[in-house]
């Protein structure tokens, strides 16, 4: 067996310099129970598999965004931080503004924020990108772990020696106090070879379903031997929290590694600018981005986007760098990444799943998940949250006080759909023969050609995976943007007609909301929709409801100022000597551009939270919870199905596509703003995209996102996602359904850049 050393300070592994290589085991596309197998087979040990893991993280966790500057000059690289051992290398090329943004020569408005190097705040010995920035094609990099749980680099605070293991000597005089606490804590090579010692080839995987599984979590989830900070360039007197999140606390309990922290979107997107002062300068382009660990990128095209704000989550199990890891979603952002890397993402019923020691943007819809590569993986790290004296619950989080009847008393993975062609053979019937599925149509609109050629491939999976392969049964909701099939049967008692009947008496103030000028949104010819007969014609059917409000429409909702609140809470919480509020963090933080700056600034004094936004989603989580199941029972439906989304990942710091009849850009928002449970799996590759493009507007002083015409065809394909939701405490149905559908397609392809690492690359460092 190889034996682990400490050099100071780090974690040598010896007698390794080929992991696997004597039993051929693979830890690419591993599963939790494959790992199990070869621990218990004697094939690896939990050592190898972490050590894998960090021999991948040295390979291809790098940076892959480049500079954009005036002129497309070379630049000076930086130093960054270290990762698995490494010190960040920084592109030494920049692209030129012109390349991204057309007609520069004639713009007239706010100065770009060009991008730049700098030192960061948390570490002036290392450097960040500021500014804007674009992604690299074939990078060979995706930048998805910030920290990597490996001792002397897992902490800026207690950093290098000041991280020395305690059997290595007393530490320097100039570490901070709180650092002997700290490196008491044993890294992610540490924990392994402790279960390697204590468990062997015989761990109780009934007590740790989850043991030596290799988990990254969003930098939004507090771990105390990691630096946490939610993904911002913070100067914490302690970086590392002085407690685990409670999610993160259930999953070590377990057996799980908490091997690294993932990149993400700042503060998971920050909630926006409440307003106020506004920026002088101007940034272009789309990317998930932190201050200290900059932008992610596409496993399957390092130029394009990943979908935020848990980017480094699911590019992390995309490209296999760890075996799952726990995201987070307000809006739908741990599915949108899912299904742009290719990997399942999977949200529970608002409350199932702790979020105790968590920053928030939106408390109210705020909810982890998971992301793993198969439907199962998923279930077994659910399962391994229930604690045994209180089950679900969580303390530290008041919505986990869910009925009792929404959890299942059964493990999750009991309603996984198994991999097994001679059962399925015997049953006699096909796999989700009496499942009744209803098709939303509303969320396959073709607004754009980008739409059609994604909703096209999700239809044809519907029909020919679901109905015809795996013997679902069909009913489909109506959109009048979109054709009725005549093979399915129609919703005898639709969306429509659900809105119609309850919006009026619980929410009619939305029926009657104005636009910018004036006007009413929601108008309907030859009626006042202000009026009670009004109201009650249209709940009675006997009135029309405008056009425009839809499923689509619903989810939009005015901006709060949760944030504003949840982060100070946070911070009050945490109790660090040094960042305790928002004066203190703006005082100890540097941001990626100006525009965050001022966001950041203004929200510091938002004092008053009163909002009509938490007012509208309170009540229209109630009213929509009500439309959705009266769909489900009036038309016996056991869940749903459409698109994760219709458009394509966009290329970092180029427009994004432009909304189109409430149609957003990345995830449709229902099962979040409700509260449901959802599913994103694999659902095949898509090579036709229709790239949108940046146009300067007459006055010449910015930028339109308009849609492209225009066909490109990929050489390397990207991933599209099908998603399954229903109401609360549906995830059973919903794992059954997935898996099946996961089974029969085997959709999910490991990204072609990022293979098996060389040989003479593993185990070399560690």
């Amino acid at each position: 067996m190889a034996q682990i050393r400490r050099l100071f300070g780090f974690v040598v592994l010896i007698g390794s310099t080929s992991v696997f290589a004597q039993s051929g085991f693979q830890i690419e596309e591993a599963t939790i129970d494959d790992i199990h197998d070869a621990i218990q087979r004697g094939e690896t040990t939990c050592v190898q598999v972490v050590q894998a893991y960090v021999d991948r993280a040295r390979a291809y966790n790098g940076i892959c965004t480049q500079l954009v500057t005036e002129d497309g000059g070379p630049m000076t690289p930086g130093k960054g931080t270290v990762r698995a051992g490494s010190a960040l290398v920084f592109p030494s090329t920049s692209v030129a503004v012109s390349e991204i943004l057309p007609d520069y020569d004639d713009y007239d408005g706010l100065p770009i924020e060009f991008g730049r190097m700098e030192a960061t705040l948390s570490d002036p010995n290392v450097e960040q990108q500021y500014g804007m920035v674009v992604g690299m094609t074939e990078a060979g990099q995706l930048n998805a772990l910030s920290t990597l749980n490996l001792r002397g680099e897992r902490s800026v605070t207690c950093q290098a020696e000041c991280d020395r293991h305690p059997s290595d000597g007393s530490l320097p005089q100039r570490c901070p106090a709180g650092c002997e606490a700290f490196r008491q804590q044993p890294d992610a090579l540490e924990r392994a070879a402790e279960l390697d010692a204590e468990y062997g080839r015989n761990p109780d995987l009934g007590a740790m379903p989850v043991y030596c599984t290799v988990l990254s979590f969003k930098d939004v989830f507090d771990t105390a031997d990691m630096r946490s900070t939610g993904g911002a360039d913070a100067r914490y007197a302690m970086d590392a929290a002085p407690q685990d999140a409670t999610i993160v606390a259930a999953l070590r309990a377990k057996g799980a590694i908490i091997y690294a922290k993932a990149n993400l979107s700042e503060y998971n997107a920050g909630g926006g600018n409440p307003g106020g002062a506004k920026a002088g300068t101007k940034t272009f382009g789309a990317g998930a981005r932190s201050s200290w660990a900059g932008t992610s990128c596409n496993v399957y095209d390092t130029a394009r986007e990943t979908g935020g704000s848990s980017s480094g989550s699911a590019v992390s199990v995309g490209a296999n760098l760890v075996s799952c890891s726990i995201c987070e979603e307000t809006g739908g952002s741990c599915r949108q990444p899912a299904w742009r890397n290719g990997v399942v993402g999977f949200v529970t019923t608002k409350g199932l799943m702790p979020y105790g020691g968590s920053i928030g943007v939106e408390p109210y819809l705020d909810r982890a998940g998971i992301n793993c590569r198969t439907v199962k993986d998923a279930a077994i790290v659910l399962d391994a949250l229930k604690h045994p004296e209180r089950g679900y619950y969580d303390p530290r989080d008041i919505y986990s006080a869910l009925p009792r009847v929404l959890v299942s008393p059964e493990p999750y993975t009991s309603f996984v759909t198994e991999d097994d062609e001679e059962a399925a053979e015997a049953a006699g019937r096909k796999p989700l023969a009496g499942i009744r599925i209803g098709v939303v149509r509303e969320y396959m609109v073709k607004h754009t050609d980008n739409d059609a050629a994604m909703s096209d491939l999700v239809n044809e999976e519907i029909l020919r995976v679901l109905r015809d392969e795996l013997g679902a049964e069909l009913v489909e909701s109506f959109d009048p943007d979109y054709p009725d099939d005549p093979a399915i049967p129609n919703m005898v008692y639709n969306f429509q007609h659900a809105i119609a009947e309850i919006l009026p008496v619980h929410m009619p103030e939305y029926i009657q909301e104005r636009d910018e000028d004036g006007e009413y949104k929601f108008a309907v010819p030859g009626y006042d929709v202000t009026t009670r007969d009004y109201l009650v014609k249209a709940a009675e059917g006997k009135a029309a409801l405008s056009k425009d409000l839809n499923l689509r429409s619903i989810n939009n909702s005015p901006a709060t100022a949760s944030f504003s609140f949840h982060l100070l809470q946070y911070l009050m919480r945490r109790g660090d000597s040094t960042v305790n509020n928002w004066s203190t963090l703006n005082a100890n933080s540097k941001y990626y551009s100006e525009s965050r700056t001022v966001a950041m600034r203004n929200w510091e004094y938002k004092q008053n939270i009163v909002s009509e936004g938490i007012t509208r989603r309170v009540k229209m989580r109630d009213v929509m919870r009500l439309v959705v199941l009266n769909v489900m029972h009036r038309n016996d439906i056991d869940l749903f199905v459409n698109p994760s989304i219709t458009i394509p990942p966009t290329r970092i710091g180029y427009a994004g596509e432009p909304s189109v009849k409430d149609r957003p850009r990345g995830r449709f928002p229902t099962s979040a703003n409700l509260g449901v449970p959802e599913l994103t799996v694999p659902a095949g590759f898509n090579r036709v995209v229709y790239e949108p493009k940046y146009v300067l507007n007459d006055d010449k002083d910015d930028y339109d996102r308009v849609t492209n015409t225009e066909e490109t065809e990929l050489e390397s394909p990207l991933p599209v996602g099908i998603s399954f939701w229903a109401g609360p405490g549906d995830e059973p149905i919903l794992l059954r359904v997935a898996s099946a559908y996961e089974i029969a397609t085997k959709h999910r392809k490991a990204p072609p850049d990022f293979g098996p690492v060389a040989a003479d690359n593993r185990g070399s460092r560690f």
